[in-house]
């Protein structure tokens, strides 16, 4: 009786016929040729266990056709395919099994920056010029995940980013490009028609998710051809240190995935041809920003505008970082072999890596402080012509790791799969060294305040230490923007300390703009007066271009809508009950979840509402 084998081509039969494994070669005669190529490339990879408990033809088949379906899509969303994955796989399992350094013969020193100090005549000027050149630039937000860490259920995009409006986080930051993008083209003689685009990459849990919020509003006012989605795939995981290929406990025709990491931005980008595309329109800049980070478009126009006046080819947005934070440093690292690299090494390398080339106090703050290794904020602008030359040599592919948690000692098991990880902050790994590779450091309450921990982790955090939660995403959000107002003249009260959810926080006023209201702190000044008031318990929303406060003085809550064909002037005392903080424990489940990971709801007490929906020159000024 003839083999299954000869139903095969004659080629992969005499290659690969001795290594079939025998559970697989009875069911060679179900597959199509094209799944025929996959079994040979896992069984030449050393992945024969995955067939070892497969039944007899006529079991199962589906499921055997369903498991190459899997396979196909493993092998097709990664640069080079699983043979490489496996390849890879294999030398990062050994260099961790052995302990090896990943910076072995590399020497840190700081390297060179632009250090922004906010509202000077620098930062102001370097504000315009990146708005200029905004309507030359792509914007790229990472969210392939979810809330869950922080308590929450949904995507972290539809989160509140602060209560008083209710807007989440993905409907600030589209007017936030849609101000950029109007305020850029008022630079061009004539005006101009151009639309940023914005490029989201999803994954299997955000995708629906992301696209029904965008749906059902209306892409909050930008063109739906603007937003493009890109779906991240995940990757196979590894059961041990051969990087054999982990099958899930329940189901034997299935490979147990886990994300790869938001380095995959590089190689969708550029698969999608989306890159070359923006080349041909003119567009020169690529902005990448995370899901979380509502203070981030406060930083932009003026980082835009470091990069295009120093041409840099890479510009990491950071932050003022003290010793032995827990956020990595901006470090240049220079080979042995004269290779350098200007690169983000997280907190736990880099002060043993000090400590190992010369600096005997390792990771320490200097005269200003802080440590002379800026904090990364995983923020980045690339020039896009040689970032498009980069991932033509790449495609796109970045230096992956992998982090295995070992049963014991001897490192020979798993306590459960890994899998290889990489990171976006990692693409100038592989850069020459002619690339421009810098920073732009701004205050951290201007431009950092991520919202990532769930409120009891927060809490947790050592006093003093940033607490990255939904409680202080939100207080530093009306931080900033008091602190915005004050340095332009306006006299705002001084904060006061409270505690929700365990976690002490400085209690601003409550105020919160629209994006076309302060683009600039330049556009700021001209709209507010220096005899302007607003007390700390105070609440102040600004819906509209064309609102100037005059002689506000505030002790309440004002909430203040135009159109943009209306101007108005704010006059003159606003005194009501105003709007409360309520406190709300987290384990309330009587509260949204939005609500009990803050740990406080607003209850609006009273407040003064103004509409301008006609245009015109209008005066707000109680009686």
């Amino acid at each position: 009786m003839a083999s299954d084998l000869d139903s095969t081509p004659g080629a992969i039969r005499a290659d690969w016929a001795a290594a079939v494994p025998p559970n697989l070669q009875k069911n060679l005669s179900i597959l199509p040729p094209a799944q025929i190529e996959l079994a040979r490339m896992l069984v030449e990879m050393g992945q024969s266990h995955l067939f070892r408990d497969w039944p007899d033809p006529g079991v199962d088949d589906q499921e055997k056709l369903a498991f190459f379906d899997q396979i196909k899509l493993l092998n097709e969303s990664y640069p080079g395919g699983l043979a490489s994955y496996i390849k890879t796989a294999r030398e990062l399992l050994e260099d961790s099994r052995l302990g090896k350094n990943p910076f072995d013969g590399f020497t840190p020193s700081v390297p060179t920056g632009e250090q922004l100090t906010f509202g000077d005549d620098s930062f102001i000027n370097f504000e315009e010029t990146g708005i200029k050149e905004a309507r030359k630039a792509a914007f790229v937000l990472v969210a392939g995940g979810l809330g869950e860490r922080l308590g929450y259920n949904g995507i972290k995009l539809a989160l509140p980013r602060e209560t008083t409006t209710g807007k989440c986080f993905l409907q600030h930051y589209i007017e936030s490009i849609l101000a950029l993008q109007e305020a850029s083209c008022g630079y061009v003689e004539g005006g101009c028609r151009t639309e940023i685009p914005l490029v989201i990459m999803t994954s299997d849990d955000t995708h629906a998710r992301t696209l029904q919020v965008l749906k059902s509003n209306a892409y909050f006012g930008m063109a739906s051809t603007q937003v493009i989605l890109l779906k991240q795939e995940k990757v196979a995981c590894l059961a041990d240190n051969d990087a054999r290929l982990a099958l899930d406990p329940k189901n034997k025709y299935r490979i147990q995935t886990k994300p790869h990491g938001h380095g995959d931005v590089h190689a969708l980008l550029y698969s999608s041809g989306l890159l070359k595309k923006w080349r041909d329109e003119g567009l020169r800049w690529v902005l990448f920003f995370q899901d979380t980070n509502g203070l981030l478009f406060n930083a932009v126009p003026a980082a835009l505008g470091v990069s295009a006046t120093k041409q840099y080819h890479v510009n990491s947005l950071a932050v003022p970082r003290k010793a032995k934070e827990a956020i990595g440093g901006i470090t240049k690292l220079t080979h042995a072999d004269g290779r350098t690299m200007v690169i983000n090494v997280e907190y736990n390398q880099l002060d043993p890596l000090l400590r190992a080339s010369g600096y005997s106090d390792g990771d320490v703050n200097c005269e200003t402080g802080y440590s002379p290794f800026p904090g990364n904020i995983n923020q980045l602008i690339l020039e896009l012509d040689s970032y498009i030359e980069e991932l033509s040599k790449t495609g796109g592919s970045i230096k992956e790791f992998v982090n295995p948690k070992y049963k014991d000692a001897s490192k020979s098991a798993f306590k459960s799969s890994t899998r290889l990880e990489c990171m976006m902050q990692d693409y100038p790994k592989t850069l020459p060294p002619t690339a421009r590779v810098g920073f732009t450091v701004m205050d951290t309450w201007l431009a950092y305040a991520p919202v990532k921990n769930n409120p009891e982790d927060a809490a947790k955090v050592p006093k003093g230490n940033p607490y990255h939660s939904a409680t202080s995403g939100e207080m530093a959000v009306y931080r900033a923007n008091s602190l915005i107002l004050k340095k332009a003249g306006i006299h705002i009260d001084e904060p006061v300390k409270d505690v929700f959810n365990g976690q002490e926080v400085e209690v601003w006023p409550r105020v919160t703009w629209l994006p076309k209201w302060g683009l600039s702190f330049a556009e700021v000044k001209k709209k507010v007066g220096a005899n302007c008031f607003v007390s700390q318990p105070s609440t102040l929303v600004i819906n509209g271009r064309n609102i100037h406060l005059e002689t506000l003085s505030l002790n309440g809550a004002l909430i203040i809508s135009s159109v943009d064909s209306a101007e108005v002037r704010v006059e003159g005392a606003i005194q009501n009950k105003g709007w409360t903080l309520e406190k709300v424990d987290y384990k309330d489940a009587s509260f949204p979840e939005e609500i009990r990971i803050r740990g406080f709801r607003i209850n609006k007490v009273e407040q003064l509402e103004a509409t301008y929906d006609q245009p015109g020159s209008f005066t707000l000024k109680p009686q």
